[in-house]
């Protein structure tokens, strides 16, 4: 069941200003919605509330947001209540994540106004997708091959998401775009040394097609696994091959400290 169905506006919540800029009438769909500290990328540790919109146009067969992706779930709830409810806590920090938040237009309208209540933003995003936002910190995770969900690796075991999910994974001028907009950091989740060479490869593309210096020190290698176990895998190879070709490594906090739990 979506988290989100028990956001509560509280009695007596002023939503007068939010009502008469029209953001009752924007709606997105919301599989959760909660605070943490951020478990991934430059700013991790920092207190966060997460708004994870539900719905993607990728399907990763390791996704660890399986019910944004896989099994879509949600609430639709009004930017009023998104705002309550990121209101309710003690952060200056926010965090639009997926699924892919940028397929929805109404993230644009969210963001517009996290930034007139002086909110900085993080948004997670497949690169596959630009649009014209208040973002602080554009969150990239380009996908590599990898993710695709072939017959052996497709959770649902219809294989009807490979051949569509390999051709959209990578998308060049979007990808230039948002590094060219956006503060930025390339965010990739990696498993062994085969994956380290394409992101080589898909970096070289990528410095061709943008106008903006994208440093090594930009390029964090994450590891792999939505579980302790499957870290306890992964983390040191992919620390190793961080150091070998330069990149930075990247934890997952919310993984070591909570496991896969919900809202975390």
């Amino acid at each position: 069941m979506p988290v989100s169905d028990s956001v509560d506006l509280g009695p007596g919540a002023d939503t007068d200003g939010d009502t008469a800029d029209g953001l009752d009438d924007v709606e997105l769909p919301i599989n959760e919605l909660f605070y943490s500290l951020q478990g991934e990328g430059t700013l991790a540790g920092v207190p966060s509330v997460f708004v994870r919109t539900s719905g993607c146009n990728l399907r990763c067969w390791f996704c660890d947001s399986y019910h944004t992706s896989w099994e879509p779930t949600h609430a639709r709830l009004s930017l009023v209540e998104i705002l309550a409810e990121i209101d309710s806590h003690d952060a200056d920090h926010v965090v639009l994540t997926g699924g892919e938040p940028l397929l929805h237009e109404g993230s644009t309208a969210l963001l517009e106004a996290l930034a007139d209540r002086n909110y900085h933003t993080t948004v997670e995003t497949n690169g596959t997708i630009f649009r014209d936002a208040p973002i602080d910190l554009a969150s990239i995770s380009p996908k590599l091959s990898s993710s695709t969900p072939t017959p052996e690796r497709d959770p649902t075991g219809t294989g009807e998401w490979e051949r569509r999910h390999e051709t959209d994974r990578i998308d060049l001028d979007a990808l230039a775009r948002l590094i060219e907009t956006y503060e930025f950091q390339l965010k990739f989740v990696v498993t062994d040394a085969d994956d380290v060479s394409e992101v080589c490869n898909l970096l070289e593309d990528v410095r061709a097609a943008a106008d903006t210096r994208i440093r090594d020190t930009d390029v964090l290698l994450m590891p792999e696994g939505a579980t302790r176990d499957r870290l306890a895998e992964t983390r040191h190879r992919v620390a190793d091959l961080a150091m070998e070709y330069g990149f930075r490594y990247t934890p997952r906090l919310h993984v070591d400290l909570w496991n896969d739990a919900p809202e975390t």
